[in-house]
């Protein structure tokens, strides 16, 4: 009973639990493991943390919720321990950073780009030449180059959008959100060798009516106008401006084309590199390539053709080349290393004739030379139904056509020929047909 006693007489407040603070410590170093398109310097910025303050759990937990808010990072962990030999943290965050990031560019805006690129830097320590493209990085940035043209005197709803400027590549674009501009007129400034006209010919028809970007636009101008110089010798031609303006009467841009022509330059050496089935001789005069003449594309073009129809008769069906060019600006010449990329070699498997009689079909047959398991020309079957049909070997022979049953597996092709009388329909059952006797 004497414990009892005691016990009321201690004061309420001694018998209570003092709660403890909350315990931070100085931080004696900061890291961050998983960066792989941003530095340690653009992420610790964004943390809001500095090494020497004093920091516990909540100031942690408050930085990784920053990290989560830029909107280049998936997911966001941290740890932090005391430091050896200290009475302060080590602390580290653990990083997944969004994939993949795009390259961003600017159109429409009324201000210049590099402008526009300092503020971002300036606002964003994750902004650069490639950024991701989620909600919250887009709109914030967004709102950011809408504050800038504010200062401007410019007053526009901006939006960040990614889009294709080709099946493979993307591109962040930020441009004004009322709805991208138009192409309603095109105009070449410049160009001496070929005539406007022509140029727009081939142009206009693609070019006229699609949303304007200028990377898209100077891919247009590449698949349609640069073959037309190339075709001349003009392998240096370049496009160094483009200048849009409004167009006056119609909702679109007048898009108008600076032309560097470029000199003209002759075909120099033409090699081959890299393995091939025929000899590189035999295959270089099959291209007919014509060295000391105009360097014209086309015609480089056509000879790589009669390269890959040769490469075909040994079974490589699926040939293509790489083509490397070398220029010399002062001698005004280009060579070029051609490169054979042959894929996979097909063999021929066997020969289904369909359409003739019994006497007829072996006829054919011993025409057929291709034997099984030699290698696959793809252009055989063709030019063999056009040799029957041109010796008229016989009667009353309407419509004629091959197909294949490739096996991808085994790189086996099987052939069927198909005779159709000229008095049968596409769709009728093949007619017999009898050899036209001699």
């Amino acid at each position: 009973m004497v414990w009892l006693l005691l016990l009321l007489f201690i004061p309420a407040p001694a018998l209570a639990q003092k709660k403890p603070g909350p315990q931070r410590w100085p931080i004696e170093r900061l890291t961050v493991e998983g960066l792989k398109n941003y530095s340690l310097q653009q992420t610790l910025a964004a943390t809001g943390l500095k090494t020497g303050q004093l920091a516990g759990q909540p100031d942690f937990e408050a930085a990784r919720d920053r990290l989560l808010a830029t909107g280049v990072f998936e997911t966001v962990g941290y740890k932090f321990a005391p430091a050896t030999g200290s009475n302060g943290y080590e602390a580290s965050f653990q990083v997944l950073e969004v994939e993949p990031v795009y390259p961003v560019r600017f159109e429409s805006l009324h201000a210049p780009d590099a402008e526009v690129q300092a503020f971002l830097r300036q606002k964003d320590p994750f902004f650069g030449p490639k950024i991701p493209a989620t909600e919250a990085f887009l709109k914030r940035h967004a709102a950011a180059i809408e504050e800038y043209l504010a200062s401007k005197g410019h007053t526009e709803k901006i939006a960040g959008k990614v889009v294709a400027d080709s099946p493979e590549q993307f591109a962040i674009v930020f441009r004004p959100a009322t709805g991208a501009p138009k192409v309603a007129e095109v105009k070449f400034r410049g160009n001496e060798v070929v005539p406007s006209t022509v140029l727009l010919n081939s142009f206009a028809g693609v070019a006229y009516g699609t949303i304007y970007s200028e990377a898209a636009f100077r891919q247009m101008l590449d698949a349609s106008v640069r073959p037309i110089y190339e075709a001349r010798g003009r392998i240096r031609l370049a496009f160094p401006a483009i200048q849009t303006e409004k167009a006056k009467g119609v909702d679109g841009l007048v898009v108008t084309v600076t032309v560097d022509e470029g000199a003209s330059y002759d075909l120099g050496e033409v090699r081959l590199e890299g393995e091939s089935p025929v000899p590189a001789k035999e295959l270089l005069k099959a291209g007919g390539f014509k060295s000391g003449d105009m360097a014209n594309f086309d015609d480089i073009a056509a000879g790589l053709d009669r390269m890959k129809k040769r490469l075909r008769r040994e079974g490589y069906t699926k040939v293509s080349f790489h083509v490397d060019r070398h220029p010399d600006d002062k001698k005004k010449t280009v060579d070029l290393a051609l490169k054979p990329e042959l894929g996979p070699q097909y063999l021929f498997g066997k020969l289904t004739v369909e359409g003739l009689d019994i006497l007829s079909e072996p006829s054919v047959r011993k025409l057929w030379t291709l034997k099984e398991g030699n290698p696959f020309n793809a252009d055989y079957p063709d030019y063999f139904l056009e040799q029957i049909r041109t010796q008229g070997l016989f009667d009353g022979l309407g419509k004629t056509r091959s197909s294949l049953k490739v096996d991808e597996q085994n790189r086996i092709v099987d052939v069927t020929l198909t005779f159709v009388a000229s008095t049968g329909s596409d769709e009728a059952s093949p007619a017999s047909l009898r050899r036209r006797r001699p």
